[in-house]
């Protein structure tokens, strides 16, 4: 306790972990806003049919590392899975790009350049991920997630919004770097893992309760 109280006294360190809250509670805000046009029911109907195959442990993870977005249909669906996606590629290609190798040999001005590439990088990798969200997802028949047909511009602002989300979240994992705890694209994804524990534990419990329930019913 007396640790956490000196914490507490440190001016620097109290603003800091402020900032990385504050910072936080805005990325969580934005899993409440959900992509124009989508169906909320039909998102909690595509979700119990996939729920138990091998697609709905894919869902679960990418639902987990992104903070339960997909899931939603909401602004941040996407996380910061393109842009972790982004700093693998370049972190293979420095590897064996020679280019790359030496710019990663300069120091700190050629690690800046290289965040620089990756954050560019991430967009059409955005880009990409969205699109297939739009056809794969939303515009699936079969989980009637939106009504009607949607034309041209509807799809591109889908895209445009799920794409501005992830930047606007690699930019809060970069202020959370800087003026926060540091290591704010790490912290993010543990955010987003910790906001499926609950929903993750009542599951398990119902599964124990219908086990139950099974086994009392087969005893008798």
């Amino acid at each position: 306790m007396s640790q956490v109280l000196n914490i507490i006294r440190i001016p620097e360190l109290r603003n800091r972990i402020g900032i990385t809250f504050l910072l936080l509670f805005i990325y969580r805000l934005g899993f409440q806003v959900p992509l124009p046009g989508v169906n909320l029911e039909g998102i909690r109907t595509a979700s119990e049919k996939i729920a138990g195959s091998s697609l709905g442990g894919l869902f679960g993870i990418m639902n987990a590392f992104t903070g339960a977005g997909i899931g939603q249909a909401a602004l941040f669906s996407l996380g910061v899975m393109p842009y972790i996606s982004a700093s693998i590629i370049f972190s293979l290609l420095v590897k064996v790009v020679p280019s790359l190798e030496a710019l990663s040999k300069e120091g700190a001005a050629g690690q800046k350049r290289i965040s620089q590439l990756t954050r560019l990088a991430t967009v059409p990798i955005c880009i990409l991920q969205a699109f297939f969200i739009l056809y794969g997802v939303i515009y699936n028949p079969a989980y009637g997630l939106i009504e009607g047909n949607p034309n041209f511009l509807y799809g591109l602002s889908v895209i445009v919004a799920l794409t501005a989300g992830t930047i606007f979240i690699m930019w809060l994992g970069e202020q959370i770097t800087e003026h926060g705890l540091g290591n704010g694209v790490s912290i993010i994804i543990m955010c987003g893992i910790i906001s499926t524990m609950p929903s993750a534990m009542q599951s398990m419990m119902m599964v124990a309760e219908n086990a139950h329930q099974l086994t009392v019913t087969l005893s008798v």
